[in-house]
């Protein structure tokens, strides 16, 4: 992997320059993992969970219109079902966010995939453009490495990838092993800190005591 220890410093004129010009990222679908049921949120699929009055999908397509495409991973997908969205499920089941960021990539109708995890609902538009200003002819796969940890499901990915990613699959690779065997660019926690002070982006809610710490709020239940 490479690291960037610099700042990236011409993001903001670069997505003020592409937002002039109408959708800031024609080459770039946004994915949605929704991935499994939230079993510990009393099986809650956690994209419908609530934050400061909308669901954690709605705040995520809020970014919609800046991609040229959007995508819903799914593997339960009726939950969902009254966004509308073009949804898919792995095309390789039993793998976790790899199968997941696989089936987008399988999906995609574009270059470039945004993968983002449906349980994370404080990604700002400026963070995408960080992420997204990183990409080079050179480079494969985009992400954030945050205390030491990559961060693969606020990244971005070639969906050229794809192949390789599904044969590798067979071995059950983490996250982190399929980005060491792509031309991954890693980008510090100062590039996020930059437009994300508190990285507050990478917040995701997975257990009651989430729930609290974000202010996010089950939705009622039905029946």
């Amino acid at each position: 992997m490479r690291r960037r220890a610099d700042r990236v410093d011409a993001v903001s004129d670069w997505g003020t320059r592409m937002t002039r010009s109408g959708t800031a990222f024609p080459d770039v679908t946004l994915a949605i993992i929704a991935g499994g049921q939230g079993r510990r949120l009393a099986g809650v699929p956690k994209g419908l969970l609530s934050v400061e009055g909308r669901t954690v999908l709605e705040r995520l397509l809020l970014l919609a219109p800046r991609f040229g495409d959007v995508l819903l991973v799914a593997n339960a997908p009726e939950p969902y079902a009254r966004f509308g969205l073009r949804t898919v499920a792995d095309v390789v089941s039993g793998k976790g966010a790899p199968g997941g960021v696989h089936a987008a990539l399988m999906a995609a109708r574009t270059p470039w995939v945004v993968a983002v995890a449906c349980d994370m609902p404080f990604i700002a538009p400026e963070v995408i453009r960080v992420l997204l200003a990183a990409r080079g002819e050179d480079v494969d796969a985009v992400c954030f490495e945050v205390g030491g940890r990559v961060e693969p499901l606020l990244a971005a990915y070639r969906s050229s990838l794809a192949p390789a990613w599904g044969d590798a699959l067979a071995e059950d690779p983490s996250m982190r092993d399929l980005l060491f065997r792509a031309r991954t660019m890693l980008l510090p926690e100062a590039s996020l800190r930059t437009v994300d002070p508190t990285l507050r982006a990478l917040a995701n809610v997975n257990t009651p005591q989430d729930l609290e710490r974000y202010g996010v709020t089950l939705p009622p239940r039905r029946g």
